[in-house]
């Protein structure tokens, strides 16, 4: 069996870019046979060596695992462990490497994604591929017919354009209402950085869809696999470009 270069495995494996994963390797998060290695270029043998990330065993790319995950309040969806605060990864009792599609604010809840399959995960994150992701916010206060044009418009955020496809009134609570938020871009904070800069901050986020992937009756801190069907929409998805091409248009 020829063996390959310990980048390439991780990365032929869904872990992250070539390039990530040199630098995942370089900081000393990777195991080969319990061992910590630092190069990037060391040879493992796939089917043999037992190679772990964080502690989790990477599996070869033909064993890809996709999970919905309901994520509580007050857990943080990055891997990267912060002392005093608990971490999503820990709901999922899997051994197999795992890594969240984006992320979910600390203060967040609602529906992540965890794969360890990196080209199913670049579709849902890509802008280019314009997956939506549906949200029930609760504001403070109420916004008034011009700010809600506003965010559907778009406008600069620290030099940045920040658009939300489409939010819908729901229903008030007291002085502060709930809307339903579609964002077909996603960026760090995005929905809270609106809420602050149009003087109505977010008091409650909760994320219950992504593309055709459902929070359903999915309780806080259950997962579930995804079905083939949803697997198949993201791992089928065409940018639009690509799909005009296609079409020949």
């Amino acid at each position: 069996m020829p063996s390959e270069r310990l980048s390439k495995f991780l990365s032929s494996s869904g872990i992250a870019s070539r390039r990530k994963c040199d630098t995942i390797i370089k900081s000393g998060r990777v195991k080969v046979n319990n061992s910590t290695i630092l190069e990037p270029f060391y040879k493992v043998l796939p089917c043999i060596d037992n190679v772990t990330v964080d502690n989790y065993k990477v599996i070869p790319y033909s064993q890809f695992i996709y999970l919905a995950l309901n994520k509580p309040i007050n857990y943080i969806s990055d891997l990267v462990k912060e002392k005093d605060r608990h971490d999503a990864r820990s709901l999922i009792p899997v051994k197999t490497y795992l890594f969240p599609v984006g992320r979910l604010d600390y203060n967040s809840e609602g529906l992540i994604l965890f794969t360890n399959d990196g080209n199913f995960a670049q579709k849902i994150t890509h802008p280019k591929y314009g997956v939506e992701k549906e949200y029930l916010v609760k504001f403070k206060g109420i916004l008034e017919d011009h700010l809600l044009a506003k965010v559907q418009k778009g406008f600069s955020i620290e030099g940045s354009l920040h658009k939300i496809k489409k939010i819908s009134f729901i229903k008030t609570s007291q002085t502060n209402s709930w809307y339903n938020v579609i964002l077909d871009v996603g960026k760090n904070r995005m929905i809270r950085k609106i809420g602050y800069s149009i003087h109505h901050p977010v008091l409650k986020l909760k994320r219950i869809r992504i593309g055709p992937v459902t929070l359903g009756g999915l309780k806080p801190g259950e997962y579930r696999s995804l079905s083939k069907k949803e697997r198949d929409y993201f791992i089928n998805l065409s940018a639009p470009e690509t799909q005009a091409k296609i079409n020949g248009i």
